[in-house]
């Protein structure tokens, strides 16, 4: 916690963590319950939070949910809008899908996601992070945070402008800042000039002076991206990078690997972790500057997708996430630029093909 500002915060290392802190705080919600969420499954844990809602929806509580069509198609073409109105919740899916979503493979349903997850509780306590609604993911290694403050408010007006948009309303509320000199909750909409989490992560790189520790599940970036950590490395900064040594996409592991030759060579460091699968989506800089939240560093988070995370240069904060790196290391390989590069040729031939598509991964 902090104690030199107003804002406060803890962070969870699982998605279970978190589940349980979130129900907790939603059972004693007295104004409003707002849930922004890419994966919400009919499940145990989906059917707790639903019923914590509607008792407090029964007290008079303002409940609604946002949920992404494509993340949470298990609900999709379900009575279960219908059914959260009889309990005093209102529900509306984000970008409805049309039926040639459904066949595989089809990369549109990919882009234009609302890919954030947010949950806001009286304007007053927020929760962001890499989390799931989804049992299978109980054990995943994420990084959620709850934030107690201001910025929770600026999460709340985002998912206004969200909702708005959710319901073809061309009349978004206004934008409003948290007035937080070290917190801010920071959007992506996939429109040239609105990426700001991009372009915030891009500029820091840019400015760091000692360490980046990035961790994420999906790492297929952008050229523009990659160029800058490569020069981050090449002019003494220590960059590393944890990923999955087995993600849930095959394609996007591979167009990870394509990116290996010119990151290693250039004294970026690669981790393959080796536990549960890790979802987690955060960056460190300098213990000056973090983030966390939402967006993978793929191309379909930096430039297509609707993404949020917290960014700070709160120092305690910042040490703390760094802190979770740190362990998280002592759970990966290593790849080493001499044995990356000295591999049979037949290793390297599906990194090679999957260069054909990884912008679009």
């Amino acid at each position: 916690m902090s104690s030199s500002t107003p804002t406060s915060w803890k962070l969870y290392y699982t998605n279970e963590e978190a589940w349980y802190s979130m129900l907790s705080d939603c059972a004693r919600a007295e104004k409003s319950i707002v849930l922004e969420q890419f994966i919400f499954a009919n499940d145990e844990f989906g059917q707790k939070l639903i019923n914590v809602c509607a008792e407090r929806a029964a007290a008079g509580v303002t409940v609604r949910f946002l949920w992404d069509a494509a993340g949470s198609f298990t609900f999709f073409g379900t009575n279960i809008a219908d059914d959260l109105k009889t309990k005093g919740i209102e529900m509306v899916f984000w970008r409805t899908l049309i039926p040639s979503y459904f066949k595989v493979p089809n990369f549109r349903s990919w882009y234009l996601r609302n890919h954030r997850r947010t949950l806001v509780i009286d304007e007053n306590v927020g929760y962001t992070g890499s989390i799931c609604m989804d049992d299978r993911m109980k054990g995943w290694r994420d990084t959620n945070v709850r934030i107690e403050g201001k910025v929770a408010k600026e999460m709340k007006n985002a998912f206004e402008r969200m909702w708005a948009r959710a319901k073809d309303s061309h009349d978004l509320p206004p934008r409003k800042h948290a007035r937080d000199e070290e917190f801010r909750y920071t959007t992506n909409y996939p429109a040239p000039g609105k990426r700001h989490i991009y372009a915030d992560l891009i500029e820091a790189i840019r400015n760091a002076r000692h360490y980046i520790y990035i961790t994420t599940p999906y790492f297929v970036p952008t050229h523009r991206l990659a160029r800058t950590l490569k020069l981050a490395a090449k002019r003494g900064v220590d960059v590393r990078i944890i990923i999955p040594e087995k993600s849930d996409y095959y394609t996007v592991d591979l167009g990870a690997r394509a990116f290996f030759n010119m990151l290693l060579e250039s004294g970026v460091r690669i981790f393959l972790f080796t536990g549960n699968m890790i979802h987690s989506k955060s960056t460190v800089i300098d213990g000056t500057w973090a983030s966390v939240g939402s967006m993978n560093l793929d191309s379909a988070s930096l430039l297509y997708n609707f993404e949020a995370n917290i960014i700070t240069t709160n120092t305690s904060f910042a040490e703390e996430l760094s802190a979770h790196f740190v362990r998280d290391i002592q759970e990966t390989n290593e790849v080493l630029w001499s044995d990356w590069k000295n591999r049979f040729f037949i290793e390297k031939i599906p990194e090679i093909l999957i260069r054909l598509v990884r912008k679009f991964l």
